[in-house]
């Protein structure tokens, strides 16, 4: 007995002198690991804690990893995210494979947890965001904005911006055809026209094109801007039409200018140029952006390819296409699909669905600033209609839809490279 127990403890110091020279923790990111999107919350989490992250770029998925930490390794366990404890030696052999020219993976620093703030009504819509289900799941913690903080110049303290599902030119989503008599649209009418007033603004319309260039100039400051949905066209087209009106009657009180086409500014636009509106308020389009109104694909046909980038080169393109998966499924929204041809040349496309002439994720860069437009409503609901319950993302823990948003949440930790040329 004696003996077994001096085993025993033999053992256990053994165990304990391994894992004190372990060097580093694991999160693999390829189809080994359990939990793709808590895995981004334990690395934001170390983040949080005054830790550096190593993001391995085209390694196993992207995968993570992170000097060892009892209180990360616990945290693993804690929120079922599966790790790999590995010694100095084989970190170093990692290292070196990422880095060696002839393979096309990277190693990038992850410094500081950016500020995250979420633009989202205080009111209760029916419907919900994919952004804020995902950053509650992976446990990422985030703050609320909307109009009036914005107007007051509250976006500064932020790092990164996420657009909720809006309508940035002031038609309140073109619901107005299905919903307008419904209690939710109406009191959605009351609260933004009172928050109009109260702001100092004679029409809706007026705040949400102060907000969006509010929005435009924290962007231009240095901030960093994820938008899905409508938060993509109609953030672009308000901007465009900044010096006419595009609202009708039962949206903001007065006709519309008729000539407000040709009034259309694309130089203040981020992502679209030479797009048409779509002037009938009955309508759910806004323009020809979105290829929603057009597009004739099956649901079983119905997915988008994301671009492989070098990731010693392009390296910004290279963090937002990190997966484990490079074919996505296809999903619906108020703006499902970006027209092709109405893209800057600017502009870097992501992922698209190249036969459909479809794009559906892009990036660029405005001012100091970065953006990343991702259309459609929710990567694992297909055609997410209003009142309908939220995704259950614990159903959905490997999403390789959901990861391209939890890229741009890690995005601005990056220690900035300059781009290769």
């Amino acid at each position: 007995m004696k003996h077994f127990l001096r085993s025993i403890l033999a053992f256990a110091f053994c165990l304990s002198a391994l894992i004190t020279q372990a060097s580093s923790i694991l999160l693999p990111m390829d189809e080994t690991q359990k939990d793709h999107l808590k895995s981004y919350g334990i690395a934001f989490w170390t983040l949080k804690n005054n830790e550096e992250v190593d993001w391995l770029l085209n390694y196993r998925g992207g995968s993570f990893m992170m000097k060892y930490d009892a209180n990360i390794e616990k945290e693993c366990k804690i929120r079922g995210v599966s790790y790999e404890v590995i010694p100095e030696a084989r970190v170093n052999a990692i290292i070196a494979e990422v880095s060696d020219p002839s393979v096309n993976m990277d190693v990038v620093k992850l410094l500081k947890a950016p500020k995250m703030a979420v633009y989202s009504p205080k009111s209760k819509l029916p419907w919900d965001d994919a952004v804020t289900l995902v950053l509650k799941y992976a446990e990422i913690p985030y703050d609320v904005v909307y109009d009036e903080e914005v107007i007051k110049g509250d976006l500064p303290k932020y790092d990164w911006l996420h657009l909720h599902h809006e309508d940035f030119t002031g038609q309140y989503s073109k619901f107005y055809q299905v919903y307008h008599s419904y209690p939710w649209y109406v009191e959605d009418v009351n609260n933004q026209e009172a928050l109009a007033k109260k702001l100092g603004f004679k029409k809706v319309s007026q705040m949400k094109l102060a907000v969006a260039q509010h929005i435009r100039d924290f962007c231009a400051g240095g901030g960093f801007l994820f938008a899905m949905c409508s938060g993509t066209d109609t953030f672009d087209i308000a901007l465009a039409a900044s010096n006419t009106d595009i609202c009708e009657r039962m949206f903001d009180g007065d006709p519309a200018d008729p000539d407000a086409q040709s009034k259309l500014d694309f130089t203040q636009t981020f992502a679209f140029q030479n797009f048409h509106l779509d002037n009938n308020p009955m309508s759910h389009s806004f323009s020809d952006i979105d290829d929603t109104p057009t597009r004739q694909v099956e649901r079983e046909r119905d997915f988008f390819t994301l671009f492989d980038f070098s990731a010693k080169w392009d390296v910004v393109a290279s963090m937002l296409t990190q997966d484990h998966d490079k074919v996505i499924k296809g999903f619906m929204g108020l703006t499902t699909a970006f027209n092709a041809k109405l893209i800057k040349p600017s502009v870097t496309v992501l992922g698209e669905a190249k036969t459909m002439n479809e794009v559906r994720y892009i990036h660029g860069e405005f001012g100091k600033g970065q953006w990343t437009f991702y259309s459609g409503h929710d990567p694992e609901d297909y055609q997410h209609k209003v009142g309908d319950p939220p995704t259950d993302l614990s159903l959905h823990p490997n999403s390789p839809g959901y990861r391209l948003i939890l890229n741009n949440v890690l995005f601005p930790a990056a220690k900035k490279k300059k781009q290769k040329t």
